[in-house]
Formats: C-alpha cells, structure tokens, sequence
C-alpha cells in the first residue's frame, strides 16, 4: 500500500470553526504587516538580527543541540568558525536560515530544494549524509520514565522515501497554485506529512522548521522574519510532541487527524504576529524616552524580565541605558530583582502603585 497525498481536497475536521477564526486572526495581522515594516525599517533591521539568533538557538536545542549564548552570538551575528560538532550543526543551520530569508520568492518547495537544503544544513559537519534522503530505514522512539524505549511512531521506510516526496511537494505546489485552499491550512499539512515521512537520517526536525518559514514566506506570511517562530515551538514543546503524536496516528493508512498539528501551528504564527504587533507599538511610542519604554515593558507584564529579554524587545536601546534604567527603577521601588548572576531577572513590584508618565 503506498501512501497517498492529496491536497486539492482537505479534510473535513478542517472546515471548522474554530481553525477559521484562527486564519481570519492572521489574515488581519497579515494586513497590517506592511504598515508595521514600513514603521521603522531601522528598527525591525535589528528585531531581523535577534531574530535570526533566537530562531538558530532554539531550533537546534529543540534536537538537544546547546551552546552558550555568547558563542550563539558570535556564531549567528559574527559567522565565527564552529569549534565542535554542536557549533557545525547551529552555523549549518545560520546558513539555511540567512538563504531562505534572501531568496524564498526562487525557492520553490521541490524535492531537489528540500534536498539542497538538508546539504547546506550539514555544510560544516564534513563526514555527514547531508543532502541524501535516509539510507536505512529510522523509527521514532521515546523514553518513558524507566527509561525503556518505545516505538511512537514508524515512518516511510528508506525505499519509499524518495518517490513520496516527490509526490508530496508536487502535490502540495499543485494546490497551493490552484488557491482554492488558505496556505495557512495547507502549510501545516504538508509539514506534518514531512515530519511522518521522515526523510532523512538525521536534521528532520530542523528541516521542518526551516520548510515551514519558507512555505510562510512565498505565501506573504513574513512574521518569521522578526519574531523567532523557532523559539515560540521551543517554550511549547511538550504541546507540540502530543499533537505530533495525535495526528501522526494512523498516517500511514491515511486515517489521521490533522486538527491537532494545524490548529497548533496555527497558534504559533497568531503568537508570533501578536508579538510582532506589541513590539512595533512599543517601538512607535515615539513620545515616550527610551526609560520610559522600558518602564512601560514591566507595566504590560507579571513576568520577570532579564536584562537579554528587554534587549531583544527594545533592540534600538543601548545595553548601558537599559543598566541605568534597572537601577534607577530598584532604586525608587518600581521593580524587584529576582536570581543573581546568569539568572538576575526582574520583575513589577506590586505592592507600589503604577505611575505612567505624564
């Protein structure tokens, strides 16, 4: 029995309300994207930078892949060379990601592109497999609490992998041309039949990831570029392995449920365009100082806030104002500070009434 991929019809659990309000949410974001990035094209220049960080990061730390912030940063921004097999894969992976932010509108989702891809993802790790589909056959598995294996999921073996993506992207190029479809029920779709066919040896599930900007981007849907949808996946990863595992149930007869990954991956880019949105009205708050934005950040949050966190949200504020303004807020009561060292973060001293600027 061959698997087959049909997306010129979709399932009926997706005509469904509440996907629909979902897509209707994002289509609203969608049209303002224009206005948020003819704002300030400074300013989402260095939202891009920290984004691409963030997305290399978290992408490879979602696969148990680590390094320290500080050489993510020379990694990512400064292209510094990798030093061990951790830093091949994250430079790999800054590679892929800087290619597809240049080039997606000539980057159409053939099996050849998937395979160049997969190539430049491992272009510094020399003795690996990148850009060949797998060479023997993979199962996914998962530890339970004993620590004794399970089968969770049994992809396409090795000999039908080729020949189901092929038919894979045809089909989804196929209904993403005749638009009688919305990209973004499409979009996660074919990421979650990627994921079940389980192409390659190894880099699955970062190739997954970097596919689903890709597909975003040629469909208009550009958030990725400045808010790090890798990173929303990475804070929601336990959600994201469970609906992995409720759609993927019954794949291979073609008898699973798509509802739980779409409506996930659905929420993911509503987050990201959320985020996007908050950080440029943040930005355009042009009347505030630059004090006073940071104040205004702890106003709007219960959370605690590293110094990195209000970096990455104020990116056109110098590190040294933002020291100054920490202190000057400890000092008058504003904020409380929370952890020492690596973990200093702060956070809203409810106790103190709020004072807005005049």
């Amino acid at each position: 029995m061959v698997r087959e991929f049909n997306y010129t019809t979709i399932p009926n659990e997706l005509i469904n309300y509440e996907l629909m309000n979902l897509v209707s949410a994002i289509h609203e974001y969608k049209g303002k994207q224009e206005l948020f990035i003819e704002a300030k094209p400074d300013v989402l220049e260095a939202m891009l930078e920290i984004a691409i960080i963030q997305s290399t990061g978290a992408s490879n730390r979602i696969e148990g892949i680590y390094t320290s912030d500080e050489r993510l940063d020379a990694l990512v921004k400064f292209r510094a060379e990798p030093r061990n097999r951790s830093e091949r894969e994250i430079a790999g992976y800054r590679e892929v990601l800087s290619m597809i932010h240049e080039s997606y509108d000539y980057m159409v989702p053939r099996t050849n592109v998937i395979l160049q891809l997969h190539r430049d993802l491992y272009h510094f790790s020399p003795a690996s497999s990148g850009g060949t589909f797998k060479n023997s056959d993979n199962i996914i598995a998962e530890k339970d609490s004993t620590g004794h294996s399970k089968v969770r999921f049994q992809p396409l073996s090795a000999f039908e992998t080729p020949e189901a993506v092929n038919r894979l992207t045809s089909t989804f190029n196929e209904a993403i041309n005749a638009e009688k479809y919305d990209p973004l029920l499409l979009i996660p779709m074919f990421i979650l039949d990627f994921l079940c066919i389980h192409p390659f040896n190894d880099g699955n599930g970062r190739m997954s990831r970097l596919l689903t900007l890709l597909l975003l981007y040629r469909s208009g849907y550009i958030v990725g570029k400045y808010i790090s949808m890798e990173m929303i996946i990475e804070k929601t990863k336990e959600t994201y392995y469970e609906v992995l595992l409720n759609s993927s149930s019954g794949w291979y007869a073609g008898k699973n449920d798509y509802f739980p990954f779409v409506k996930y991956y659905l929420e993911v880019i509503l987050s990201a365009y959320k985020e996007f949105s908050s950080r440029v009205e943040l930005m355009q708050n042009r009347n505030l100082s630059k004090p006073e934005r940071i104040r205004v950040l702890f106003d709007n949050t219960l959370q605690k806030l590293s110094k990195r966190m209000i970096l990455e949200k104020c990116p056109d504020i110098s590190t040294s104002t933002v020291e100054m303004t920490l202190s000057l807020l400890l000092k008058e009561g504003y904020i409380l500070k929370v952890g020492a060292g690596k973990n200093t973060a702060y956070i809203r001293n409810m106790e103190q009434p709020e004072k807005y600027p005049e």
